[in-house]
């Protein structure tokens, strides 16, 4: 794997107004030894997708809570692929019933953390996630 740290965005899309999680899973990210760009809350999904593609970052964590996950995933993941940026991992967590979570990795979603996933849950797999994208590129 490349000495280049792991990139990631963590976003809140939409008119979510609460971002203690979103805020949880950056130090925790920060703290597994990435480097964590937070963008705040109420981003739009050109925002999101242009900070990821600016800060050149491996991935974009999605944190939402506003019940918008189809809408704000599909969208995002479109954006990326629009502007020749598919390479970029979206992965995401929140309030999003695990009966959604099979039609989310559908559409390219890399994985969906609930409620109580230990965060180091979430670096391990955005390190092997990003391990397996960089051997491929």
């Amino acid at each position: 794997m490349s000495d280049r740290k792991i990139r990631v965005v963590v976003a809140k899309p939409g008119l979510d107004g609460h971002d203690r999680g979103a805020k949880v899973i950056a130090r925790a990210l920060r703290d597994a030894g990435m480097e964590v760009i937070y963008t705040g809350l109420r981003q739009t999904v050109d925002q999101i997708v242009d900070t990821a593609i600016q800060e050149d970052v491996d991935a974009i964590g999605i944190s939402i809570l506003s019940g918008a996950h189809h809408h704000y995933f599909k969208a995002i993941i479109e954006g990326l692929a629009e502007k020749d940026a598919k390479d970029i991992i979206v992965f995401g967590g929140g309030v999003i019933p695990e009966a959604d979570i099979p039609s989310l990795t559908e559409m390219g979603a890399g994985a969906i953390f609930g409620p109580g996933t230990p965060t180091s849950t979430c670096a391990t797999w955005l390190k092997e996630a990003v391990a397996k994208k960089r051997e491929a590129e």
